[in-house]
């Protein structure tokens, strides 16, 4: 994106793990495979019964979403697209089933989703016809990609990831936990550090917020001790400001970002 290809075909495979054609992932298994043992073990996983209420059935088509190798399933499937994408000199990034298109253009842009509509109709698969779209990564609105959003050349947490985590975090830090606070301290850090690592390309306006909303809730199982109701605010800022969070070994989002960022720019 930062050499010019703003220009991004969003696209969405229609149920891509539930209809996969099962003699043509097969083909392809072969082709990867040499091995019978194994080809035939994932032969009859595809072909396995499913079991709803007292019903029984054999799908027609796909691969067991959730399962474990479908993701690997998955790829082997969709690595001729990899290659018929970049033998065009096309750049599209993928992982798993979701890929974006990158180009330079819109015109670039519709060819290359005209290329992918084609190729997805021979492999029996169908492009979404409302989440597939061309976006400007420039303009407003954007796309989500793999956790991230993208819009006016910058990047932060997709919605979904930021209610995800603070879900984690809200279970972590409920008033009611009885834990010492450097025991919960250290339980959150588990998570903050996990979820840095991968989203600490965001942009900077990130992780302030989420630092003080962090403490926040810190504060109101303090406050809670201190047989006060509510949340923590107020005068809780002095009680205990945010250098009391940084000597008892919290986490800090704003000053790991800006070691990252140094680190980067030596």
């Amino acid at each position: 994106m930062k050499a010019g290809y703003t220009w991004v075909v969003d696209a969405d495979l229609k149920s891509y793990f539930d209809t996969i054609p099962k003699e043509q992932l097969l083909e392809r298994v072969k082709e990867k495979v040499s091995d019978g043992r194994v080809f035939d073990l994932l032969e009859a996983f595809l072909n396995q019964e499913v079991m709803d209420t007292a019903k029984r059935w054999t799908p027609e088509a796909g691969t067991p979403q959730g399962a474990v190798i479908s993701p690997l399933l998955s790829n082997i499937y969709l690595d001729p697209l990899d290659h018929e994408m970049a033998g065009k000199g096309i750049e599209m990034v993928r992982y798993a089933d979701d890929f974006v298109i990158l180009c330079r253009g819109r015109e670039e842009a519709e060819g290359a989703l005209e290329r992918v509509r084609q190729w997805t109709a021979r492999a029996g698969l169908t492009l979404h016809p409302v989440k597939t779209r061309i976006v400007s990564a420039t303009e407003r609105g954007g796309f989500d990609f793999l956790g991230y959003h993208f819009e006016r050349g910058m990047k932060w947490p997709r919605k979904k990831s930021l209610k995800k985590f603070k879900d984690t975090i809200r279970i972590k830090t409920k008033r009611t936990n009885g834990h010492s606070l450097r025991v919960v301290i250290s339980d959150v850090n588990r998570t903050l550090v996990g979820w840095f690592e991968y989203f600490k390309h965001s942009h900077k306006t990130t992780f302030p917020d989420l630092d003080g909303w962090i403490r926040m809730r810190l504060r109101s199982i303090l406050r809670k001790r201190a047989g006060r109701r509510g949340r923590g605010r107020g005068r809780d800022h002095h009680r205990w400001p945010n250098s009391f969070f940084a000597e008892q070994g919290l986490f800090a989002l704003v000053t790991a970002h800006v070691q990252a960022c140094q680190s980067l720019t030596r």
